[in-house]
């Protein structure tokens, strides 16, 4: 799991509602559903009470299988446990959500149990960017969950919203903006590449992305605070002392109807969209369960449920929820997003930072 994943999980405290309700055990549900059972993972804290509370057991009310709820670690720990105990022929979740990094990395060495898509009817639901694959083509996961980071603005300092990610290498914003301090969780390469150089192929190879690095370090003169702690330039972006940046969007929405003088905007190249996979464990002796779950899962009503109760943009079309625009709009977007290129922080990661670190946030 990714640090910006790891954020997400404090990033959806700020949407908690009530807790976890402590009389689901008594549930006649699940007390029906004993003798059919399903242990999956997903992110901790906030994130999992709201499964626990919105999401399961009416899963088990309506397919009969009883869910342990398993709390993920952090970072990709839970790669690395999944993996040394799938050798041991255990799996501590049957099915786990995962960051796309992690499916990647769980795809080299074969730890998804493959998915088989007669089983998961629902999966057509799916936009094709929340369909993981192994390079034969086996679908090793399906999208869980997503979320979004956009521009964002202090309203008070700039009462016009800005259209387009070029706004952060606007001379007229030196020393103004607030960034991610890491390749792996600001996307600013694909970002760059968008707005400046007609896609994300342009990081197809070594020689291209160092072309993108050499544009995105124009924007040193106009960066404040490279961060890691959300929280800060939150309250910077709130008071208007780094009153431009890169932040989360349905988190920032809040604080605007909270009364603070902030907006999100997506640009017109797009928002970055990450997410969340499903993936199977290959050790799992449940894999017909895990079908069923990841099936319900991928119902346009679930998704929809999902943006309302957890924060989180659905993966499927919004044609087919019946989300409001006002509730649509509080978690994702019509504008053709940013897809990042998951598949360099797996190949390059090492590359990568050395010339992140380089090129980009020293000096």
């Amino acid at each position: 799991m990714t640090e910006m994943t790891k954020s997400g999980i404090t990033r959806r405290s700020v949407l908690a509602g009530a807790a976890a309700g402590a009389a689901l055990l008594a549930m006649p549900s699940i007390l029906r559903a004993a003798d059919r059972s399903l242990k999956v993972g997903v992110y901790g804290g906030y994130f999992q009470e709201s499964f626990d509370e919105h999401i399961f057991p009416d899963f088990t009310s309506a397919t009969g299988i009883e869910v342990e709820s398993i709390s993920e670690p952090t970072g990709e720990a839970w790669l690395v446990q999944l993996s040394q105990a799938a050798r041991a022929g255990q799996a501590p979740a049957d099915v786990s959500m995962m960051s796309q990094v992690a499916i990647l990395k769980g795809q080299a060495i074969d730890l998804w149990a493959p998915l088989d898509p007669a089983k998961i009817p629902n999966l057509g639901n799916l936009l094709p960017q929340f369909v993981n694959r192994y390079p034969d083509g086996r679908i090793a996961g399906v999208g869980a969950v997503a979320w979004y980071i956009t521009l964002v603005t202090n309203t008070d300092v700039y009462p016009e919203a800005p259209d387009s990610w070029a706004a952060l290498w606007d001379p007229a914003n030196r020393d103004r903006l607030g960034l991610l301090a890491l390749v792996s969780n600001s996307f600013l390469l694909e970002v760059t590449a968008k707005t400046f150089f007609g896609g994300p192929a342009k990081l197809d190879t070594e020689e291209g992305i160092l072309e993108v690095m050499d544009k995105l370090a124009e924007v040193k003169p106009n960066v404040r605070l490279w961060y890691r702690d959300e929280a800060q330039f939150e309250q910077a972006l709130k008071s208007g002392e780094i009153p431009m940046g890169q932040y989360y969007h349905d988190v920032t929405g809040l604080a605007a109807a909270d009364g603070n003088p902030v907006r999100s905007t997506f640009p017109k190249e797009g928002g970055i969209l990450d997410s969340g996979s499903w993936a199977v464990s290959a050790a799992s002796k449940k894999t017909a369960e895990a079908h069923e779950f990841i099936n319900y899962m991928s119902q346009p009503q679930i998704q929809a449920k999902l943006s309302r109760n957890v924060g989180t943009a659905p993966t499927v079309a919004r044609s087919l929820t019946d989300l409001t625009d006002q509730e649509f709009a509080a978690v994702s977007s019509e504008i053709e997003p940013i897809i990042p290129r998951y598949d360099l922080y797996q190949t390059k990661s090492d590359w990568l930072n050395q010339k992140w670190t380089e090129l980009i946030v020293a000096g």
